[in-house]
């Protein structure tokens, strides 16, 4: 859509936000790049280069803008749609594996050598991992350095920088600015909310439309008891993180997501912010998903009504696969006591540095350790479902599925499709809600096969299944249109007999 260099120039002439995030756009002139609805003027063609990310772009000897701030804009959709190994490199570094785990942990997760994959990423995106992973480590920082009033070493090393000398030549050759400066002029600018009684306050960019409320709804009608608050329009969780527990609020702003985030370690900041961007789908492009819908006589008048309807994602993908487990055959209320009964029987309890006596917040949710020890008198499960989970719960513990940002999609469905106990439909939740599949679709499913019914199309799953081909590649989208047409939580019950194998 936008691949070519005069569409690109065309964006830039008109500084059109929608593709902000897409695609950077640099100028030689200046030695600077920019967003592309950066309200300075537009630069001449000869001086202009496009690049892929960020990062490419700095790895070109490029500094960011101060005026359009690029990399404070939503992530690229195409790395969550493309199923390929950059896309796959793209999401783990996102989620900081490189800064937990290094390179070789990078390669190592995908399969591949360190010197291939540095080719394969140079090729694709313009630069490597270490400077794609140097961009994020830039980001979290300025966000640190706006956001709290933490001292400047600290915050060097809740970036992810190994040392103070290392943090400042990166602000320096990212931003053109020194750590202090940066923190002055964001404060000038308003960037950030501050940070108060040890939260961070954030915002969260998106692209417009955003049905915020739809989405909020959809997590606040499956809040778990001592994991999940929904109240006042606002959504809470407990947050499972790479290096401890934290709690984050989420709620609609003015033209932004407030984020409200505690965190028992601060270099999981980067991390954190990435997943609950995962979890609301902020990267998404609800003008190609609306368009790719606007024609078709079934899903048109739904998309009219309700634009920019998001996929609900996860902030953790293990947990979000125990409960596709735990909902099979039962209500949303139904798993809702299910799961709830869990995390009081088998779940860490929430440090006390982040329990606050008005929340209701009060526990993380199991490990998969710790489901694959319960016993049925912990899950509440009949005796076959309960073997599913553990099952799953084992699997999930010794590496036999993966549900990581950077997993092969169809490797893992056909895992979870080897264990006794899930079918279709769970798999297919899994991949829509866990692993961010866009066409993940679910033909069997009651909620989707009544809202087609009402909509005057034959409720069989062969023939919902064969109506959702013209929906390709946006079918989890569509999903969320049919269920919200039946104005409330659907009953997201499997019916089919494969779920339920003795």
């Amino acid at each position: 859509m936008i691949g070519d260099f005069d569409s690109r120039y065309r964006a830039v002439s008109s500084r059109d936000e929608r593709f902000d995030g897409w695609f950077i756009v640099a100028v030689t002139s200046t030695g600077i790049y920019c967003r592309p609805s950066c309200p300075a003027v537009t630069p001449k063609r000869k001086n202009v280069r496009f690049y892929p990310t960020a990062g490419a772009a700095q790895y070109a000897g490029f500094r960011a803008c101060k005026r359009c701030l690029p990399d404070a804009v939503p992530g690229s959709p195409e790395w969550d749609v493309r199923a390929d190994a950059a896309a796959r490199a793209m999401r783990l570094i996102s989620d900081g594996v490189v800064d937990r785990e290094g390179v070789s942990g990078l390669a190592g997760r995908l399969g591949y050598t360190e010197r291939h994959l540095h080719r394969l990423l140079v090729a694709e995106l313009g630069a490597g991992p270490l400077a794609l992973a140097r961009t994020r480590r830039a980001h979290t920082a300025r966000l640190l350095l706006e956001s709290t009033g933490l001292p400047i070493t600290q915050v060097a090393f809740a970036a992810g920088f190994s040392s103070i000398r290392q943090f400042n030549e990166t602000v320096r050759a990212v931003f053109a600015a020194t750590p202090g400066e940066l923190r002055r002029a964001g404060r000038r600018g308003g960037v950030s909310e501050g940070m108060e009684r040890g939260e961070i306050h954030l915002r969260l960019p998106y692209r417009e439309p955003l049905d915020i409320g739809g989405l909020l709804d959809f997590l606040g009608a499956r809040a778990v008891p001592g994991i999940e608050s929904y109240e006042g329009g606002v959504y809470r969780r407990t947050l499972r993180l790479p290096h401890g527990a934290g709690t984050v609020a989420l709620s609609a702003g003015e033209g932004r997501i407030r984020c409200v985030l505690r965190l028992e370690d601060l270099r999981d900041l980067g991390a954190a912010v990435q997943r609950c961007r995962r979890l609301l789908d902020l990267d998404a492009d609800p003008v190609a998903v609306d368009g790719a819908f606007a024609a078709d006589p079934i899903l048109g008048p739904l998309v009219a009504g309700r634009p920019g309807l998001r996929t609900p994602g996860g902030t953790d993908a293990e947990e979000l696969a125990a409960r596709a487990v735990l909902g099979q055959q039962v209500s949303v209320a139904g798993a809702r006591t299910l799961a709830g009964r869990l995390v009081r029987n088998c779940g860490d309890g929430l440090p006390v540095s982040l329990q606050d006596p008005a929340e209701t917040l009060t526990h993380l949710f199991p490990e998969p350790a710790a489901i694959a020890e319960a016993g049925p008198d912990q899950s509440g499960l009949p005796g076959a479902r309960h073997e599913t989970l553990v099952s799953l719960a084992g699997s999930l513990e010794r590496g036999e599925v993966l549900l990581d940002p950077g997993a092969d999609r169809d490797e893992a469905r056909r895992r979870l499709l080897s264990l006794r106990g899930i079918g279709p439909w769970t798999a297919s939740y899994v991949a829509m809600r866990a692993l961010g599949e866009p066409d993940a679709f679910l033909p069997t499913d009651l909620g989707v096969r009544r809202a087609l019914a009402r909509l005057g199309h034959p409720g069989n799953p062969r023939g919902v299944e064969a109506l959702a081909e013209r929906w390709r590649p946006w079918r989890s989208y569509a999903v969320q249109h049919l269920w919200k047409s039946l104005g409330g939580a659907p009953k997201e019950k499997e019916a089919r007999r494969e779920e339920t194998v003795a």
